[in-house]
């Protein structure tokens, strides 16, 4: 019988990665849009793990299911980590990817080549009804480029240059992303622990 997991966003395109990523472990991944009566509660955390733990357990709490939720953002050397937990939200309240990149372009102006240097990290949280937490972490090293560059992704993947790969993240294909990028280096770390639940 396919088990099912909460992932504890409203970004679709997060479920769809996640999805991507549990294809073969026979798991309906569903997200916050398939339970509309639940707000989540506000990120007040400090730390990426604080916010993830936040979702995660909210989530369960509302629905008695296991509950996946992630934290995750950029942080800019240069900027003094930031925008960091704000990543989302960077330029203000009502922020869309593309405010948020044309406000990171702007603060980065100044900034010569060198100095550049950025990470994106991500925190998993599962949390399970019988109140046990798993967490992990990934990160994925980089640059932040001067312009836009690639067709795909999302968030600051048009700004963020992949060391590793010698090019943009948002040149890269789904599959090729998910072998490098943060969120599934840190979803590595939460597979057996699904794969432990669900196997029950």
């Amino acid at each position: 019988m396919t088990k099912e997991l909460l992932f504890a966003t409203g970004n679709q395109n997060k479920v769809r990665e996640l999805a991507s990523l549990t294809a073969g472990m026979d798991l309906r991944v569903l997200s916050l849009r398939d339970f509309p009566g639940f707000t989540p509660p506000p990120e007040t955390g400090e730390t990426f793990r604080e916010n993830a733990a936040i979702k995660a357990r909210s989530a369960c709490a509302y629905t008695g299911m296991a509950a996946l939720a992630d934290d995750s953002g950029l942080c800019v050397a240069a900027l003094n980590g930031a925008p960091g937990v704000f990543s989302a939200r960077y330029s203000g309240e009502d922020a869309s990817a593309e405010s948020n990149n044309e406000k990171l372009l702007r603060e980065m102006a100044a900034v010569p080549d060198g100095a550049r240097d950025a990470y994106f990290a991500c925190v998993f949280c599962l949390s399970l009804p019988d109140g046990h937490d798993f967490f992990s972490e990934g990160r994925v090293d980089g640059s932040i480029l001067k312009e836009y560059r690639g067709e795909n992704g999302f968030g600051y993947d048009p700004l963020f240059f992949v060391t590793e790969k010698g090019k943009g993240m948002a040149e890269m294909s789904l599959a090729e992303k998910n072998l490098i990028s943060h969120r599934s280096r840190a979803f590595e770390g939460i597979i057996a622990a699904l794969s432990s639940l669900f196997a029950k």
